[in-house]
């Protein structure tokens, strides 16, 4: 079995560790404590991390992020390393699927906060992981949209979303999950096609 999930779980808590809790992060908003107890949220309360999807539960779920984030910074850090074995999205049955591309995102979230980053060297059976869930979000993320786009991952395949796309998307797997995540500024890609799509594309809120 693949561990790609866990060893971006670890190299994220490391860095977290590393950076300290007042950093900033590709989460608009959000200092590298607040991203740590969302993760914490995430793996730890489902009652609250449901308002990620249902609006009537944001305001409950921010409330406990916000609470999480006031403890002590290493706590948050060592829930983050490691999730409880019942967590709904972090046991050992789902943690592969459910967490592979999310740690690898969050994990760049605090890499690429500070300015000198470089992507980083991805060996092909990650890449290939994250072209697999990135093709699920994407595929949403571009279909609300409502503008047609072919997305080629190199070395991966091919994504089509709409009909009769005149905008390519290109490039590495873990660039394209970190653009079709809402990551535009901070994604190396490379788009072609007419100018006023490419700009409504780099510009659009995209993401789940």
């Amino acid at each position: 079995m693949t561990t790609y999930a866990k060893n971006e779980r670890r190299l994220l808590s490391d860095l977290l560790l590393e950076r300290g809790p007042d950093e900033p992060t590709l989460c608009t908003g959000w200092t590298t404590r607040d991203l740590a107890a969302h993760l914490v949220v995430r793996d730890r309360r489902p009652d609250a991390s449901a308002g990620l999807l249902v609006p009537p539960l944001r305001e409950y779920g921010e409330r406990v992020r916000r609470a999480t984030a006031a403890r002590p910074y290493p706590e948050i850090v060592a829930e983050v390393r490691n999730p409880p074995w019942w967590s709904p999205v972090s046991n050992p049955l789902l943690d592969e699927l459910t967490n592979a591309v999310e740690f690898f995102i969050h994990h760049e979230d605090v890499r690429r906060g500070r300015p000198g980053w470089e992507p980083r060297t991805l060996d092909p059976g990650q890449e290939h992981a994250i072209w697999r869930g990135t093709q699920f979000t994407g595929r949403i993320a571009l279909r609300r949209l409502g503008l047609p786009v072919t997305v080629v991952a190199d070395g991966q395949g091919t994504l089509v979303s709409g009909d009769h796309p005149q905008l390519t998307l290109s490039g590495p797997a873990g660039e394209l999950a970190l653009f079709l995540s809402g990551r535009q500024a901070n994604a190396r890609v490379t788009i072609d096609g007419p100018a006023e799509a490419a700009d409504r594309l780099r510009t659009a809120r995209l993401g789940l």
